[in-house]
């Protein structure tokens, strides 16, 4: 009991500090840039910088305006090493 006890107060020093929010920010962030390609179906849209953004059914957007040489901003999830859109908007030109 003593040892979960420890183990808490060490994890909320550490949030305290600021650790957890370091945490965070590197599984979420915003991307603005021009589309290279998309895929065939439509789900994964890379970037000229290279960045490839899955998207998921859920996620509304028209899929027909993502095309080669639009404008996109998106907000994504970063999981298992994947750019997950959880928002996308593609720029009026």
């Amino acid at each position: 009991m003593r040892r979960v006890a420890a183990v808490l107060t060490a994890l909320l020093v550490a949030l305290s500090l600021g650790w957890g929010l370091g945490v965070l920010a590197q599984q979420a962030g915003e991307v603005e840039g021009k589309i290279q390609s998309v895929d065939p179906s439509g789900r994964v849209v890379t970037l000229e910088d290279g960045t490839q953004l899955t998207i998921p059914d859920n996620v509304q957007v028209q899929r027909d305006a993502l095309k080669e040489g639009a404008m996109v901003k998106a907000s994504f999830e970063e999981k298992d090493g994947q750019k997950i859109v959880t928002n996308i908007e593609v720029k009026k030109e």
